[in-house]
C-alpha cells in the first residue's frame, strides 16, 4: 500500500516536494490556501479587466527572475513538460541591467558580457563618472568580495553570521556612491537594509552575482516568456495531477494535531467545510509567518527547537509588485532597471519584449500594448508625493507614487521615457490590502529575510517529530536566500529526510553546493578556503590578501 503524504502549502516548495514524491511512488495530496496555485510565485488575473470575452490582464506578485547560479529549480523546470519541450525552454536571457538615477540619463550596464572595446569603454565611463564611484571604492569592494569568496564555510557560518553587510564592507568609511550602490543593493535583493542583513547570506550571493554579471557568455539572469502561471505553474500542476497528485485550492490549514510526539492529523477548512486529513507523513511547506503560529505546545514538547521557527516570524519584510498596463509598449531596456535613487527601492522589467508569443490584444479591452512590472522593496521610506511610506498609502497613492518615482529617474536631462497619457490601467499585488479605518496596508505574503544572528533559529528540513518535515525558504539550505531556488532546495531536503525515515530504497533528490565559484566545473578557490579553514581552527582571522585589486 502506498504511503500517504500530506503537503501543507502549494507554492514552489509544496509543488517541488509533490513532484519529487509522486515520481517516487508516494500518494501525495497538496493543500493550498489561495484560489490560484503557485504561492508567492504565482501570477494572477486583474479581475474584471477582461472585456468582450477577453482574458483578464495578467498581474504578478512580483516579476519572476532566474539568476544564473540557480541549479535546483532549473533542474525541476527541465523535468516539466511544456508542449513539445519543457518549461525550461520558456526562459529568456536578458541582455541589460540598467541603472536609473535622478541626476543622469538611464545608464546601460550589460547583463550579458561581450568583450569588445566599446563595452570596456562603456563600463569604465559608467563606473568612473556616471555612478560616482571612485577607484578606492572599487578596490574596497573587490577586496571584500574576495574575502567572501575565499573564507572557509565555518567562518562564514559562525563569524560572518554575526556581522551585517554594512559593517563587513566597511561602508561607513566609503563614499556616498559606494554606500548607495554596494550597501544599498540588499534592499532590492533581500528587501532589507544592509545594516540588518547577515553577511553569511549577502557575501556569497553578492560575490556570485558579481562574477556572473562580469563573466562573458550567458546572461546573469533569465525571465519567463509569458505570465508565470501560463508558462510554468499550470503546466507543472497539469503534469503532477496527471501523475496522481491530489491538489486542493481554497484549503486553509487551521491546526496541526500532535499527540504523543507524532502528527495525527491536520484540520483544514476547504471551501467553507472543515475536514481532518490523516497521512503517514506531513510536509509543512508554509512561509515562516504561517508556520510559526501553527506550532503547538505538544509539537514543542516533541521538538523544542521549533521555538526557533516561532522567533523567525519577526524576520520578514515586504517585497511586492505593481503592474502598469500601457497604451504603447515602452521597452525601456532589454532587462531590468534598478532605480538607484527611488525612495521605495524600485526595480522594473518591461515585460512585452520577453513575451514574444503573448498577444496582449487578447487581454483586457484589447488596447493594451505593453506591461511595465515593478517590485517595491522598501515599504517604510517616505515617498516623494505624499511623504508617507507605502505601508500607509492607499493603492491609488501607491500607484501614483511609484509612477512618479520612476518618472523622476527616467525622464532626466530632457529624456521623456514615461508619459502620463500612455498609462492605460494598473494592478497592485492582491496580497496588499488597505484598511480604510486604520489607514494602513496589510500584506498576506511576506518575504523571509536573513537577519544577523538568526541562523541558529533556522531549522533543518527534518524535525524531532518523526512524521513532520519542513519545506520553505526559512529552512537551512545551501542557497541560504529567500528565493524560489531556496524553496525548491528545502523541498528536496524534506523529501530526502522523509525517504530516510521511511527506509525507502528510492534515489534521494540531488542537492547542489552553491557559491563555490567554479570555472569549468573546477573549484578554483578551494585551496584558499582550505588555507582559511586552518587559520579559523587556530582562532586566527581571515588573511587571504593574495590579489591586489587595482582599478
Amino acid at each position: 500500500m502506498l504511503k500517504k503524504v500530506a503537503i501543507l502549502g502549494g507554492g514552489v516548495a509544496g509543488l517541488s516536494a509533490a513532484h519529487e514524491l509522486i515520481v517516487r511512488g508516494y500518494d501525495v495530496s497538496v493543500y493550498e490556501f489561495k484560489s490560484i496555485p503557485g504561492g508567492k510565485a504565482r501570477s494572477m488575473p486583474y479581475v474584471g479587466s477582461g472585456k468582450g470575452g477577453r482574458r483578464d490582464l495578467p498581474g504578478e506578485h512580483g516579476f519572476r527572475l532566474f539568476p544564473r547560479f540557480y541549479r535546483h529549480v532549473i533542474d525541476t523546470l527541465k523535468r516539466i513538460p511544456y508542449e513539445n519541450k519543457t518549461v525550461y525552454d520558456n526562459l529568456m536571457e536578458v541582455t541589460r541591467l540598467d541603472i536609473a538615477t535622478n541626476t543622469a540619463p538611464l545608464q546601460p550596464l550589460p547583463a550579458k558580457i561581450v568583450v569588445n572595446k566599446n563595452n570596456i569603454a562603456l563600463a569604465k565611463e559608467l563606473i568612473n563618472h556616471k555612478l560616482g564611484l571612485t577607484k578606492e571604492d572599487l578596490e574596497q569592494y573587490g577586496r571584500k568580495l574576495w574575502q567572501a569568496m575565499t573564507s572557509c564555510e565555518e567562518r562564514i557560518r559562525e563569524e560572518y553570521e554575526t556581522i551585517d553587510w554594512w559593517d563587513f564592507i566597511e561602508a561607513e568609511k566609503q563614499s556616498p556612491a559606494f554606500q548607495n550602490i554596494f550597501a544599498g543593493f540588499t534592499k532590492t535583493l533581500v528587501a532589507c537594509q544592509s545594516k540588518v542583513a547577515s553577511t553569511q547570506t549577502v557575501g556569497p550571493v553578492a560575490a556570485q552575482m558579481t562574477l556572473n554579471l562580469s563573466t562573458p557568455g550567458t546572461s546573469f539572469v533569465r525571465l519567463l516568456n509569458g505570465p508565470t502561471n501560463d508558462k510554468w505553474i499550470y503546466p507543472w500542476l497539469t503534469f503532477l495531477q496527471g501523475r496522481g497528485v491530489d491538489y486542493h485550492l481554497n484549503a486553509k490549514v487551521e491546526r496541526i494535531h500532535c499527540v504523543d510526539g507524532v502528527i495525527r492529523s491536520a484540520e483544514i477548512t476547504e471551501n467553507g467545510e472543515t475536514i481532518h486529513i490523516e497521512a503517514d507523513y506531513y510536509i509543512a511547506a508554509f512561509p515562516v509567518e504561517v508556520m510559526g503560529p501553527l506550532i503547538t505546545e505538544a509539537m514543542l514538547d516533541a521538538d523544542p527547537s521549533l521555538r526557533g521557527v516561532q522567533r523567525l516570524v519577526e524576520s520578514v519584510a515586504w517585497m511586492n509588485g505593481i503592474q502598469y498596463y500601457l497604451k504603447e509598449d515602452v521597452p525601456v531596456t532589454h532587462g531590468h532597471v534598478i532605480f538607484l535613487d527611488a525612495p521605495w527601492s524600485l526595480t522594473s522589467v518591461s515585460q512585452k519584449q520577453f513575451w514574444p508569443d503573448v498577444n496582449l490584444s487578447e487581454y483586457g479591452d484589447g488596447s493594451v500594448k505593453g506591461v511595465l512590472s515593478i517590485d517595491i522593496s522598501d515599504w517604510d521610506a517616505p515617498g516623494i508625493l505624499y511623504g508617507k511610506p507605502a505601508t500607509h498609502c492607499t493603492p491609488e497613492e501607491i500607484k501614483e507614487e511609484v509612477w512618479a518615482q520612476m518618472k523622476q529617474s527616467l525622464n532626466v536631462d530632457g529624456a521623456v521615457i514615461l508619459r502620463d497619457e500612455i498609462l492605460h490601467s494598473w494592478f497592485l499585488d492582491s496580497d496588499i490590502q488597505y484598511d480604510e479605518v486604520a489607514q494602513f496596508c496589510t500584506n498576506a505574503a511576506l518575504l523571509f529575510i536573513n537577519r544577523v544572528g538568526t541562523w541558529g533559529d533556522r531549522p533543518e528540513a527534518y524535525t524531532g517529530i518523526p512524521n513532520l518535515f519542513l519545506a520553505s525558504d526559512y529552512v537551512r539550505t545551501n542557497t541560504n536566500l529567500a528565493t524560489m531556488e531556496g524553496a525548491n532546495e528545502a523541498a528536496r531536503r524534506a523529501v530526502n529526510a522523509l525517504l530516510k525515515q521511511d527506509e525507502s530504497t528510492e534515489k534521494p533528490c540531488e542537492i547542489w553546493d552553491m557559491y563555490k565559484f567554479e570555472m569549468g566545473n573546477i573549484d578554483v578557490l578551494k585551496v584558499f578556503r582550505q588555507r582559511d579553514k586552518k587559520r579559523f581552527d587556530k582562532g586566527l582571522p581571515w588573511n587571504g590578501k593574495v590579489l591586489n585589486f587595482k582599478f
